[in-house]
């Protein structure tokens, strides 16, 4: 019952990166390009834990929380950059 369950979470988050990957590539604006790169990273962090779930292994959860430091840093660096001009000041 979990292997289902597992099957038709990976197939969600799957379908939602091939949107996000859609809406990246037909976006109007540069903020929607973030926002997008921003839930493609999420999307990523979850497959990566269904994925450490099916394999019983923890060590894909650290995996996860080191993505999801560097999906957020690289977001308000860009974010930043956008507004300002400039990173670092």
């Amino acid at each position: 019952m979990i292997q289902a369950a597992l099957t038709f979470a990976v197939t969600c988050f799957a379908l939602a990166l091939v949107f996000n990957l859609w809406h990246l590539a037909r976006a109007p604006g540069v903020v929607d390009r973030i926002l997008a790169l921003d839930t493609m990273v999420i999307n990523a962090i979850a497959l990566l834990n269904l994925y450490g779930i099916s394999q019983g292994t923890p060590v894909y959860f650290e995996v996860s929380m080191l993505i999801a430091m560097v999906g957020f840093v690289s977001t308000v660096a860009y974010c930043r950059f956008i507004l300002r001009g400039n990173i670092i000041e």
